[in-house]
């Protein structure tokens, strides 16, 4: 599946928004993405839908707020919920396995967290990317309140997948080599 990702699809800027290229033919497909979203209530795949030719690659995105929608339409066990909590590294990375799974897709980007302080939690908010097979994540901890947080979480995700796609697919952009 990843051999055929073309990561030029997007240009990621400092200002961490994405921007498509425009492909060689507009019905070729490049790769395949999906999102799994709690804390940023679609967010993710809004910011990815909202640019011309989205329909190439995006496949469809799930908001999962409950732990029950979390189980059953992305196979995160309850117990994995049980033992590290539906805010835990393990839970955002089963998401991601989980919608690329449900969307049958090449990657897919999710998010889970407290995107505010409650009830004796302080914010924290997991996002991961990645395949089925090759899954990243981390955490984002810092309080800027509830829009602002959910906001940076969206961009950061964008941004660290964006990184992923240039690393995987070309690793030795960015890299100067001098042969003698």
């Amino acid at each position: 599946m990843a051999a055929n990702v073309d990561f030029s699809l997007f240009t990621f800027h400092f200002s961490l928004k994405v921007v498509p290229l425009q492909l060689e033919s507009p019905r070729e497909t490049i790769m395949t993405i999906s999102t799994a979203e709690s804390c940023t209530g679609g967010r993710i795949a809004a910011a990815i839908t909202a640019h011309s030719g989205a329909s190439n690659y995006f496949q469809g995105g799930l908001v999962a707020y409950q732990n029950e929608v979390k189980e059953q339409m992305l196979g995160v066990p309850a117990e994995m919920i049980a033992e590290y909590g539906v805010v835990s590294r393990e839970v955002a990375e089963q998401m991601v396995k989980g919608a690329c799974h449900l969307f049958h897709t090449d990657y897919a980007l999710a998010s889970t967290g407290y995107a505010e302080a409650w009830e004796g939690h302080e914010v924290e908010i997991w996002v991961a990317w990645g395949s089925e097979g090759d899954v990243h994540s981390m955490c984002l901890r810092e309080d800027f309140g509830r829009v602002k947080n959910v906001e940076i979480a969206t961009e950061c995700v964008l941004d660290e997948f964006g990184k992923y796609l240039k690393m995987i697919h070309d690793p030795f952009a960015g890299n100067e080599f001098n042969i003698a």
